[in-house]
């Protein structure tokens, strides 16, 4: 399942983006050559919507690469059944369950990058590409 190339108004853009059901995994390819692997499973664990994150209030806090490694699990909640564009600037994945409500910005998925290097108060486009 692949996703065409999506520009976004600020920040880091992806320049390709694949879901890998086989691998389990999500991979974005940035326009700094940085590549990211998600698990999908942690992708779920990471769900920046209100109802996953406990509420409103709870929405803005920052992702980090901690979120994907939440204990793993396995089952429909955790499996992908498409991957939908949110406009210019989220993704939109829809769980085998049903749930479709969290949008996954360039910026939030920066953060979870697995890599651990991209800091939300650091990185700047232009800046140091791991």
């Amino acid at each position: 399942m692949r996703v065409a190339a999506i520009m976004t108004p600020m920040g880091f853009r992806p320049t390709g983006v694949t879901a890998s059901r086989s691998r389990g995994l999500l991979i974005i390819e940035w326009d700094d050559g940085h590549h990211s692997e998600y698990p999908l499973a942690g992708l779920r664990s990471a769900c920046p919507c209100a109802e996953c994150r406990g509420g409103h209030e709870n929405m803005s806090a920052h992702g980090s690469p901690d979120m994907l490694s939440l204990p793993l699990h396995s089952g429909p909640a955790f499996e992908l059944e498409a991957l939908e564009r949110a406009g210019t600037y989220a993704l939109q994945p829809v769980w085998k369950d049903g749930h479709r409500f969290g949008l996954y910005t360039w910026d939030y998925l920066r953060e979870l990058c697995p890599c651990g290097q991209h800091s939300p108060r650091t990185e700047t486009p232009g800046g140091p590409a791991a």
